[in-house]
């Protein structure tokens, strides 16, 4: 099967929805992710991108999204009293048709639904995505750093590849090293399998919000 670009459509699960990120879904994904606690671990290129405020937040949301070449994704919650709520941000992007590779990125959650479905979900989603749409490998990565990010890219099932040195530089101006992980299609079945086991052991009921870790 020849991999095509998935359509800019919703994707829906029990737990939260991925919708095309909007210009003027920026403000509530302020509100969501505009903490030091969710760039301390190297989102936005790490603690010294941090945009303490909308205005400044708007413009690194303008640079750091390729909002024309990639499926950006607002996550919201389904269901319960925050239903609709932004929660949220992820990427399906980097495409390259011809080798069939794609990458999952630009991840960012509100910390009061860490630890919560949120992400096992999304992740169902957007790799669903990418393996139903004839691509063969998907890429994940997170700053060397950054051991939160890459536990949870190993507990949804992604290999290990290695470490890519020197891979950019944060906004402090040193240099990151990246932990690059992928699932290839073969894998797919299983994991896909893991992350519904993984789903259903939260049960029917919607995602609630948690009081932030400590530093948000």
């Amino acid at each position: 099967m020849t991999a095509v670009r998935p359509p800019r459509t919703p994707l829906v699960g029990d737990f939260v929805r991925l919708d095309p990120l909007l210009k003027t879904d920026v403000p509530d994904l302020f509100t969501a992710i505009g903490h030091p606690l969710v760039f301390s671990g190297g989102f936005g290129g790490g603690p010294e991108g941090y945009p303490d405020n909308l205005a400044d937040f708007t413009a690194f949301a303008d640079s750091y999204f390729a909002w024309e070449r990639s499926n950006v994704h607002a996550v919201r919650l389904v269901g319960g009293e925050n239903d609709g709520l932004l929660v949220g941000t992820s990427t399906l992007g980097d495409f390259d048709l011809d080798l069939e590779h794609a990458h999952i990125g630009w991840t960012a959650y509100d910390p009061r639904v860490w630890g919560t479905a949120v992400n096992a979900e999304a992740k169902l989603l957007l790799l669903g995505a990418a393996f139903d749409n004839g691509f063969g490998r998907v890429k994940l990565q997170a700053d060397v750093l950054n051991e939160r990010s890459r536990a949870a890219i190993s507990k949804i099932g992604a290999q290990f590849e290695g470490i890519v040195r020197r891979d950019r530089r944060r906004a402090d101006g040193t240099w990151r090293d990246s932990a690059i992980f992928s699932v290839v299609v073969d894998e797919w079945p299983a994991v896909r399998a893991g992350l519904e086991s993984r789903l259903a052991a939260y049960g029917a009921e919607p995602v609630r919000l948690r009081a932030a870790p400590d530093g948000g």
